[in-house]
C-alpha cells in the first residue's frame, strides 16, 4: 500500500528492538527517511546496521528523561538531516510492579518519568518541526492498561492513562495546522519487555517459558481470544497507517491492537 510518505522524515523513540524496530522497517519500506533513537547506543547501532539495506536510516542515542539529551538529539538531526515530519513516541518501561503498598515513591517517580513525562518532553522538543510545513503526524504508544488497569501495575497504568489524555488534548491544539495526533494501545506483544516478564514468571512458578505464557493468558488476559502474544509487525502496521496520508481524517483517536484484551467497548 502506498501510504504517501515517501521523503517524509520520521523519528522513532525506543527503536532498537520490538515495536519501534518493526515500525522503522515498515516506514522505510514506504519510502520514509527514518531516525532511530534509544538509550542503549551499542544495541541501537546494531539495529541501524541491520536496516541499512532497507532505506535511509540514521540513529542517535538519547534519553527521553533528559531535556539536555533531547536537545542534543534535535540539534544532531537538524544539522545532519533536517526537520522531522513524523514522531512515533514508543520509548517506555514496564516500571515498578507489585501491590500498591509495596511500591515506594521512587518506583512511582521513575515510572512516570519515562512513561508520561518522557512523551511530554519529546513532544515539547520536536513540536516546532512538526508544526512547520502544514503536515505532521504524532503517534504515541500507550497500552491496554490505560483503560483496563491492573492492580499490580498501577504506576504503569496511571502513566499510560496520562498518555491517552495528553494525546487527546494535544490533538485539539494543532489539527488546524495539519498536525494529527493519535495513540496506539497494544496488549501483550512479543517484545523484549514481555519476554522478560515471562522469564520472571517461569522462574517464579518453576515452569517453562511457553507454559508461563499460556498461564498468563489464561489467568491475566482471558479476553485475548487468539490465545497468543501479538506480533510487533501487527502493531507496526497500525502505527504506520496513522503516520500516513491514508489517515488524513483520523485525529485524537486511540487504536487498540490487543486481540480483544480490553473487555469493554469504551
Amino acid at each position: 500500500m502506498d501510504l504517501g510518505i515517501t521523503g517524509k522524515v520520521a523519528l522513532i523513540t525506543g527503536s532498537d528492538s520490538g515495536i519501534g524496530k518493526a515500525t522503522a522497517q515498515q516506514l522505510l519500506a514506504e519510502g520514509a527517511t527514518v531516525i532511530l533513537t534509544d538509550i542503549d547506543e551499542e544495541k541501537l547501532t546494531e539495529t541501524t546496521e541491520s536496516l541499512q539495506q532497507e532505506g535511509k536510516v540514521y540513529s542517535y542515542p538519547a534519553d527521553i528523561r533528559s531535556l539536555d539529551s533531547l536537545k542534543k538529539l534535535h540539534q544532531q538531526i537538524k544539522s545532519n538531516i533536517g526537520e522531522i515530519d513524523i514522531l512515533v513516541q514508543n520509548a517506555g518501561t514496564s516500571g515498578a510492579q507489585g501491590e500498591f503498598h509495596e511500591i515506594d515513591d521512587e518506583g512511582w517517580v521513575e515510572t512516570l518519568e519515562v512513561d508520561l513525562l518522557g512523551p511530554v518532553r519529546v513532544t515539547k522538543e520536536f513540536l516546532p518541526d512538526l508544526r512547520n510545513g502544514g503536515w505532521g503526524r504524532i503517534v504515541y504508544i500507550s497500552s491496554e492498561n490505560a483503560v483496563q488497569p491492573y492492580a499490580d501495575e498501577l504506576p504503569y497504568d496511571a502513566a499510560k492513562a496520562g498518555v491517552l489524555s495528553f494525546s487527546k488534548g494535544l490533538s485539539r491544539a494543532y489539527a488546524k495546522e495539519g498536525l494529527l495526533v493519535n495513540t496506539v494501545s497494544p496488549a501483550f506483544i512479543e517484545t523484549p519487555m514481555t519476554d522478560e516478564m515471562m522469564k520472571k514468571r517461569s522462574e517464579k512458578m518453576n515452569i517453562s517459558f511457553d507454559r508461563a505464557v499460556e498461564t498468563f493468558l489464561d489467568e491475566k488476559r482471558p479476553h485475548i481470544e487468539l490465545k497468543r502474544r501479538g506480533q510487533v509487525d501487527e502493531v507496526a502496521a497500525v502505527i504506520s497507517f496513522l503516520c500516513s496520508d491514508k489517515a488524513s481524517f483520523v485525529n485524537g483517536a486511540n487504536y487498540r491492537v490487543d486481540g480483544g484484551s480490553v473487555a469493554t467497548i469504551q
